[in-house]
């Protein structure tokens, strides 16, 4: 069985992907996104630290990047649209059906990188708190 960490990685990747499509939701991509795969959201687990332990249970926070990308004279609106519908999936069910205790944006970056000629990238921040027991990951708390 996966740690209950990947289990939310996987919630919220399929969450997100129903939410947002046609756009692909890609998890950690090894490539640039290209042109012709634009627009996209990306999604990125940056970290995953301990706040308490306390009776063999272990409070935890999932830090969660999701960056759209988009190129085109709309681009802008596509990277803000795309934005505004994962943001209300991801919020809908703050507890990712019984995985997570409480998901919340931590910040939004709504300037634009022109990572390649014309190309729009805008990111934001997420984190989902969550328990686990000490000695099995894959067990909530």
């Amino acid at each position: 069985m996966n740690s209950i960490r990947e289990r939310l990685l996987r919630e919220v990747l399929a969450r997100l992907s129903v939410a947002v499509a046609p756009v692909p939701v890609l998890r950690y991509p090894t490539v640039p996104v290209t042109r012709e795969a634009s627009p996209a959201l990306l999604m990125f687990a940056e970290g995953d630290s301990i706040t308490a332990h306390a009776n063999n249970l272990v409070d935890r926070i999932l830090i969660l990047r999701l960056t759209v990308i988009a190129r085109g004279d709309d681009g802008f609106d596509q990277a803000d649209r795309t934005l505004v519908v994962a943001h209300a999936a991801l919020l809908a069910d703050p507890n990712l059906g019984g995985l997570a205790i409480a998901v919340r944006e931590i910040d939004c970056e709504w300037d634009a990188e022109d990572a390649d000629a014309g190309a729009i990238a805008l990111p934001a921040r997420y984190e989902v708190r969550y328990r686990t027991h000490a000695i099995d990951l894959t067990k909530t708390g």
